[in-house]
């Protein structure tokens, strides 16, 4: 490779639209996370994933995976009260 010049990855632009990418998709997980009451529980899991592998702080970090803990324990309570309340019309 004669008169390729080698930069550092910071210094390409494909490096800021990469830095950009990763703060938009954190700055949208933890708006979803903030208004929490109007998501459905599948975006509150991705949230949550995107949180607890590149949140910035280990606080951050650790709140998105116990909060993702209480999401998916909820689920089988939902489920079983779509199928009680199944039941009950019959």
């Amino acid at each position: 490779m004669t008169g390729a010049r080698l930069t550092p990855l910071g210094d390409t632009p494909h490096a800021r639209t990469l830095g950009d990418w990763r703060a938009d998709r954190l700055a949208e997980a933890r708006a979803v996370i903030a208004d929490i009451a109007h998501h459905s529980d599948h975006l509150i899991r991705l949230a949550c994933n995107v949180l607890v592998a590149h949140g910035e702080t280990a606080a951050e970090r650790e709140e998105a995976r116990v909060l993702l803990v209480i999401v998916d324990a909820r689920r089988p309570v939902r489920r079983a009260q779509r199928e009680n309340s199944g039941r009950d019309a019959e």
